[in-house]
């Protein structure tokens, strides 16, 4: 009788790298749930602007053919509008695609990259999968959880990267754009790159004061991205883009999987960069008055919550005295979903993150906030 080997085990056949790496955790889920409103994500609350079923019926008839790979047209459209040149400019099928991109370009096995916790997970999910070692600042509420420079440079020795995101996800805090240029510049002293993620700065009403976009154009490691998917709430059109040094985005075209940014997508977000970034700018005015009532009728009711520089909350429950499990629990059953933020680790276990929307669904929001912490909800 032939013999037969046992069955191949995975893991012996797996980069070790990628063995214990967990899977990340995100919002924005509440699409599975009939007549649930989703608070745990962060797009314009206008929705997408009205001219988009027929953007995309346009771009129909380009499917027959592959995508332009150079995505010509919509880096012209991005540089116009940030201000840098089209050679400082590079596309992916969302801000995700650039974020992988990076590592696999710029870290390896023996590189480090520094990143401030809480943040968004797929910075260093990446960089772990590059084969690159994180080494994680935490952010504190003595220091309202923003980004101190004096400890960075105390823990940048042998960093190769620095990952920051502004507004931050998930505290919504934003670093004036001095602080940012003042880091990238201690950075470039020390051959150290600068990955700046500025994804959900345009539905903020101060974001060309903010921005450092433009800088790339005299500073060599940086890197500052972006995306449609908040601005515009298209999420399932995956648009991505990136900006850096020459240098920089010729490596990382190295690394950029051929034809990632399809017709549709292309052809949709150059238009939309071009002709319709007041929606952005309506929403991003809407956002900042609702933020501050927002602010100040939860605190009316009971739940002390800070004012956000941004258009989303980082909160919490001690005020409530209630656990995460329990107050998610019973927004949901007001059709409510709220962001656990147990997920950036054990220090956050006790927060939760929750958008600004339009005035009628955060009255909503404010009203399953006063039945859940008045006990009307079991």
């Amino acid at each position: 009788m032939r013999a037969y080997p046992d069955r191949m085990n995975v893991r012996d056949v797996t980069r070790k790298e990628l063995l214990d790496i967990a899977d990340t955790v995100h919002g924005g889920q509440a699409w599975k749930l009939e007549g649930v409103e989703d608070f745990s994500h962060n797009l314009n609350p206008f929705g997408p602007p009205g001219c988009l079923k027929e953007l995309i019926m346009d771009a129909v008839s380009g499917v027959y053919h592959y995508p332009d790979d150079s995505a010509a047209e919509l880096k012209e459209a991005l540089a116009d509008h940030f201000n840098v040149r089209t050679k400082n400019v590079i596309v992916g099928s969302g801000s995700s695609d650039i974020i992988r991109m990076f590592p696999n370009t710029f870290l390896g096995k023996g590189d480090k990259a520094l990143i401030f916790r809480p943040s968004f997970a797929e910075y260093a999910h990446q960089c772990r999968i590059a084969g690159a070692s994180v080494h994680e600042i935490l952010l504190t509420e003595e220091n309202d959880l923003r980004v101190d420079i004096g400890e960075l440079l105390e823990n940048i020795a042998g960093v190769k990267a620095v990952y920051i995101c502004n507004p931050n996800n998930p505290t919504g805090r934003i670093e004036p754009r001095d602080k940012m240029m003042k880091i990238v510049k201690e950075c470039a002293d020390r051959n150290i790159l600068v990955f700046l993620d500025e994804t959900l700065l345009e539905l903020v009403p101060s974001h060309s004061e903010v921005s450092c976009a433009e800088k790339v154009r005299d500073n060599e490691n940086l890197v500052v991205i972006g995306s449609l998917t908040k601005s515009f709430a298209i999420p399932g059109i995956r648009v991505g883009f990136g900006f850096a040094g020459e240098g920089i985005v010729n490596a990382l075209e190295k690394v950029r999987m051929t034809w990632n940014v399809g017709h549709i997508e292309q052809y949709v977000a150059a238009a939309l960069i071009r002709d319709h970034m007041d929606h952005v700018t309506k929403a991003a005015d809407m956002m900042h008055l609702e933020s501050e009532r927002m602010h100040r009728e939860l605190n009316e009711i009971g739940f002390e919550v800070s004012m956000t520089d941004s258009f989303f909350f980082f909160e919490s429950l001690r005020s409530i005295g209630m656990s995460v499990p329990e107050f998610k629990y019973k927004m949901l059953s007001e059709k409510i979903m709220i962001r656990d933020c147990g997920s950036f680790g054990a220090e956050f276990k006790d927060h939760v993150r929750f958008c600004v929307k339009d005035a009628n669904r955060n009255n909503m929001f404010i009203d399953a906030v006063r039945k859940v912490t008045e006990g009307k909800v079991r």
